[in-house]
C-alpha cells in the first residue's frame, strides 16, 4: 500500500486500536523518574556543568563540520585518549550518536560475502546496521545462547569456508537489564577468526567494580573484544558514543565508517564535559556502590511483595504486564502516584511482553524506592482487576 496522507491516518488509528501509538511525555514536575538512563545521576554534577560552560566560553558551541573536515576538535582528542585508556584499549574513535557509531562499525567491518550473527534481542541500530550491510547472510540467535551462535556460525563456514563473519552483541540488554555471555562469544569469536563487536551502552560506568562494564565483569580484553562499542548519554549523562579497539580498526573507521566521515562532529563542549564525567565515573565510586545497593533493596522487596521480575542485576529492571493496554495502565497509575516510568510496548518488545521498564539511579533514595515499590504493588493489583473485569 501506497503510503499516502490517507494511508498514514489510517495506519495512525489502527495504531491507536491496539494502544500501540507512541507518544512524547515530559516528566511531570515534581514526579520521580524511574525510567531514566542517568544511571550515575552524573547529567546534573555541577562539575559536569561547568565543564562544558567553560568549553563553550572558550571556544565554540558546535563543531562547524565533520572530523575531517574542520571539525576535529582538541577537546575530541583528548575525549578519546581518557577512553582508550578508560577502556584497556590502543585508541577510541567519538561519534556523534550510539545509533551512528553501531551503523558505521558494522558497515565498515562486513564484507558482501560475510555473516552477521547478532542475539535476538540486540538493539534496533545493531539490526539496522546488518540490515544496511546488506551482507550474504544476517542470522539472530536465539537470546544469550552462546551454543546456537557457534552451531549458526560454524554451519555457515562450512558452506563459505572463505567468508568472513561479524558477532554483535549488547553487552547490557536495554529491555531485559539481563548481561550477554560475552566470555563465550569471545571464545567462539577466536576460534572461528570472525571480528566481536559488543555495544556496551548499558553496561559502561556501571558494570564491573570500576564501572569498566562487561569486559571487565568478565576479565576479557582488547584481544578478546576488538569492537568495544560505548555510549555517553547513559552513566556519563551527556551524549554521543564511541568505539574502542586497536589502532588499525580505530584508522579502519576514519577510512570507512561514513556515519563518522559524513556528519558534523560533537560539539566539543560535550566532549569536554564527557571527560569529566569520565573522571567522575573513576573517582566516585560510591555513586556505583549507592547504585547496586539500591538494585538490591528493589530486587529483595519486590520478592517480599510478590512482584515478579526478570532475571537482572543491572540498573535496569523490568516488570512484564503483558498485554500494552495492562502497561499504559499501570503506567498510568504510577504517574497519579508520583512517579514517572514508562510503559514499553511491542515493536520494541516481543509481542505479549509489554512491561514497565524501571531504572534505578544514584540520586534516588531508599524511600524513594520503597514508595516505588508499594505503588507497583497498587498498579499491579489495579491492573489485573481492570483486566478481569473487561
Amino acid at each position: 500500500m501506497r503510503r499516502t496522507p490517507e494511508a498514514l491516518a489510517d495506519a495512525l488509528n489502527s495504531l491507536d486500536a491496539r494502544q500501540l501509538r507512541r507518544r512524547r511525555h515530559s516528566v511531570p514536575a515534581g514526579a520521580i523518574d524511574f525510567c531514566s538512563n542517568d544511571y550515575l545521576g552524573l547529567r546534573t554534577h555541577p562539575m559536569v556543568r561547568s565543564a562544558l560552560i567553560d568549553a563553550a566560553n572558550h571556544g565554540a558551541v558546535g563543531a562547524g563540520a565533520s572530523h575531517l573536515v574542520s571539525g576535529h576538535d582538541p577537546e575530541h582528542d583528548s575525549l578519546e585518549r581518557a577512553l582508550a585508556d578508560f577502556t584497556g584499549r590502543e585508541r577510541a574513535i567519538v561519534f556523534s550518536t550510539g545509533y551512528m557509531a553501531n551503523l558505521g562499525v558494522i558497515t565498515a567491518l562486513a564484507e558482501r560475502d560475510d555473516l552477521i550473527l547478532q542475539d535476538r534481542l540486540n538493539h534496533a541500530s545493531l539490526i539496522d546496521a546488518a540490515l544496511l550491510a546488506r551482507t550474504r547472510e544476517f542470522k539472530r540467535y536465539p537470546h544469550n545462547d552462546a551454543e546456537a551462535a557457534a552451531s549458526a556460525l560454524r554451519q555457515f563456514r562450512s558452506e563459505h569456508p572463505k567468508a568472513g563473519a561479524v558477532i554483535a552483541t549488547d553487552g547490557v540488554f536495554s529491555m531485559d537489564g539481563d548481561i550477554a555471555p560475552v566470555a563465550a562469544l569471545a571464545e567462539l569469536a577466536q576460534a572461528e577468526s570472525a571480528w566481536l563487536v559488543v555495544d556496551d551502552a548499558h553496561g559502561l560506568g556501571v558494570v564491573g567494580t570500576e564501572g569498566r562494564g562487561v569486559c571487565e565483569q568478565q576479565h576479557l580484553d582488547q584481544k578478546a573484544v576488538p569492537v568495544l562499542i560505548g555510549t555517553f548519554g547513559k552513566a556519563f549523562g551527556t551524549f554521543g558514543a564511541f568505539v574502542a579497539g586497536e589502532s588499525a580498526l580505530i584508522d579502519w573507521l576514519i577510512q570507512s565508517a561514513r556515519t563518522y566521515i559524513y556528519t558534523t562532529a560533537l560539539p566539543p563542549p560535550i566532549a569536554a564535559a564527557t571527560r569529566c564525567a569520565l573522571q567522575l565515573v573513576e573517582r566516585e565510586r560510591w555513586r556505583r556502590e549507592k547504585l547496586h545497593e539500591l538494585i538490591r533493596l528493589f530486587r529483595n522487596g519486590a520478592e517480599r511483595r510478590g512482584i515478579e521480575l526478570m532475571p537482572s542485576m543491572t540498573a535496569i529492571q523490568p516488570v512484564i504486564c503483558g498485554s500494552s493496554a495492562a502497561a499504559l495502565q499501570a503506567s498510568a497509575y504510577l504517574r497519579k502516584q508520583g512517579f514517572h516510568v514508562a510503559a514499553i510496548r511491542p515493536p520494541t518488545v516481543p509481542e505479549g511482553s509489554a512491561r514497565l521498564r524501571i531504572t534505578l539511579n544514584a540520586h534516588h533514595q531508599v524511600d524513594d524506592v520503597e514508595r516505588l515499590l508499594a505503588a507497583v504493588e497498587g498498579a499491579i493489583s489495579q491492573t489485573s482487576l481492570q483486566e478481569r473485569s473487561t
